[in-house]
């Protein structure tokens, strides 16, 4: 068969332009393309109105939310207010007590509303012992398991409690190290762990796909929560470093004015390029 010159070229265009795709792709910058919102930032609303904070939530831009309960809600009217605002909830915050002695209404309501990820947000301080910390890990592996059976994933998420040493280890490494990496991943909370002294950095890096999840709260130099854009976290390259990252939550633990507060953090977050 004889090729002519006009098809060498097609040829050689069209493998150019394969070859160059990935470069291309690699040196255009990323942005977050679908910004959450963790709902205990806007709880006191919430307390109000629920349907009303979400359409606020959404008018703000976001497009996903992570829960901290539904409010007055039941679960089927909390899905039908996410619906008639187009967000979605990926995540919910859940408690240790829940996993171990309500599974069932657990991964009844992820069914019901849509949840990806269970998440445990919190230790209560008598559980942050070495005999507590193995209690936990317990709970979370085996409620980590019926959860990956119901095709929904566990979390831990975490404060700067984590990393204080006991017994000669960081409780944060055990719990990496020690809940099945089958079963349990983690969210990462940027400013708790800056706030601890350690780089987040090196865990995303470590173990990309461990860190599915990560909550976008800023630090200032005084070591105060502030929106995100007003303090000097980088999350650049944070968010660089976390390849496994899927959901980005913004949160403020204790706003001045929370509906202020999602607005301006949004707007730094849409910014941000990595």
């Amino acid at each position: 068969m004889t090729i002519r010159r006009r098809d060498c070229l097609t040829l050689f265009g069209l493998a150019a332009g394969i070859g160059m795709a990935p470069m291309l792709s690699a040196s255009t910058p990323r942005k977050i393309e679908r910004i959450g919102l963790q709902l205990y930032t806007v709880r006191d609303a919430m307390a109000k109105d629920v349907a009303a904070t979400l359409a606020t939530v959404a008018k703000a831009g976001y497009l996903e939310v992570e829960t901290a309960g539904t409010g007055s809600l039941s679960a089927e009217q909390f899905s039908i207010a996410l619906a008639n605002t187009g967000l979605t909830a990926p995540s919910a915050h859940v408690m240790l007590k829940q996993m171990a002695e309500q599974p069932d209404e657990l991964l009844a309501l992820a069914e019901t509303i849509g949840y990806q990820y269970l998440v445990l947000p919190w230790l209560a301080p008598e559980q942050r012992s070495a005999s507590g910390y193995a209690q936990v890990i317990d709970t979370l592996n085996r409620f980590g398991e019926r959860c990956t059976r119901a095709g929904v994933q566990l979390c831990y998420h975490n404060h700067d409690f984590e990393f204080q040493t006991i017994g000669g280890e960081l409780p944060y490494n055990l719990l990496l190290r020690e809940c099945d990496s089958k079963f349990v991943r983690f969210e990462l909370d940027l400013f708790w762990a800056v706030h601890a002294g350690v780089d987040p950095i090196t865990y995303l890096r470590a173990d990309p796909e461990r860190f599915p999840l990560c909550h976008v709260k800023d630090r200032n130099a005084a070591g105060e929560m502030v929106d995100v854009g007003q303090g000097n976290i980088n999350f650049s390259a944070m968010f660089s470093a976390g390849t496994g990252l899927k959901h980005h939550f913004v949160e403020h633990d204790q706003p001045a004015d929370s509906l202020a507060s999602i607005r301006n953090s949004i707007q730094a977050v849409q910014k941000i390029r990595f």
